[in-house]
């Protein structure tokens, strides 16, 4: 059995003049939620896996939040440029089946409609949108990775806040 968990990123600062979207920082109220969504999700998956994140401040941001609950040493993190937008289903599975080869469960931190896309891939459509700081944990009924193209995942847990 496999697992992937979606968490997008929490709410983020409004563009400014000098200010990429890329450096977007979380709000405060961006990280309270996703500090919140991360214990909900604790009491229910004790071993998260691997975290996997877009180099983007705010989802990098929601990463670091995720691993300090879980009291996962941030440099475990793996940053991932094509997380950042370009992330889709071929992607995707290049990931998997390379950096999370050996691991069981997966979290990937991201954006929109990228998360959403894939969860709802995954999942014959059954997810809907994943809103800002919600999580959505897919299981799949394989053994290895590269097996996930012949599969629907199961939505095992839908967090939204």
């Amino acid at each position: 059995m496999k697992r992937i968990i979606f968490m997008r990123h929490g709410k983020a600062e409004i563009q400014k003049p000098g200010l990429s979207d890329y450096e977007r920082s979380l709000t405060a109220k961006g990280k309270s939620l996703s500090h919140l969504m991360t214990v909900k999700l604790k009491e229910k998956i004790t071993n998260p896996g691997l975290l996997i994140s877009s180099p983007a401040m705010r989802a990098l941001e929601t990463a670091l939040i995720f691993a300090m609950e879980y009291d996962i040493k941030p440099e475990s993190i793996l940053i991932r440029s094509d997380v950042y937008y370009r992330f889709n289903e071929k992607s995707i599975l290049n990931i998997l089946q390379s950096d999370a080869r050996k691991h069981d469960s997966v979290v990937f931190f991201g954006h929109n409609p990228s998360l959403t896309n894939i969860a709802n891939f995954l999942s014959g459509n059954s997810v809907g949108d994943i809103p800002k700081s919600g999580i959505v944990c897919i299981s799949l009924n394989i053994k290895e990775w590269k097996d996930i193209k012949t599969v629907t995942g199961i939505p095992e847990l839908i967090l939204f806040p």
